[in-house]
């Protein structure tokens, strides 16, 4: 397909492989439904993001949406003793916080994939691993905390 750039002179896009290298969301153009693009990204043929989502692993997607305070704790308690504030979170999914893996799995697999993280966290802390490990697990727990105290979709 033959486009005008901001020049005026020709260029060939094929708008499929140009949304493909950007990867991301759903993108709706007049001849094209279904093309991938990332949100804010300009895309082939000026179409609207519809929809971008992250692709969690499992582990990731058991961290449990806690009250603040709590996942500030669990972020003090992950950097000074890895695994700890991973391991305590792990109860909070006992106790009715959410996860996103939750109507999947259950609350159990929940809990025990919050153990198995606590567990790696403990044993790769010898070689920094997871120490830093660690500490991403807790930023994730208070970010997912502010997006709950904000009222905001927990996608992040």
């Amino acid at each position: 397909m033959l486009d005008l750039d901001s020049n005026g002179h020709k260029i060939q896009q094929n708008r499929e492989r140009m949304a493909q290298k950007e990867g991301g969301g759903r993108v709706k153009t007049g001849d094209q439904l279904g093309a991938k693009a990332i949100a804010g990204a300009p895309t082939a043929g000026g179409g609207v993001v519809v929809e971008v989502r992250e692709k969690k692993g499992p582990l990731r997607a058991a961290i449990p949406t806690m009250p603040f305070p709590l996942a500030v704790i669990c972020l003090f308690l992950n950097t000074f003793i890895p695994g700890l504030g991973t391991f305590i979170s792990a109860f909070t999914v006992l106790c009715g916080a959410r996860s996103e893996l939750i109507p999947q799995r259950g609350v159990c697999c929940v809990f025990w994939l919050n153990v198995a993280a606590a567990v790696i966290q403990i044993l790769t802390a010898v070689i920094m691993v997871g120490w830093i490990m660690s500490i991403f697990w807790g930023m994730d727990m208070v970010i997912l905390a502010s997006y709950r105290d904000q009222g905001l979709p927990e996608d992040v």
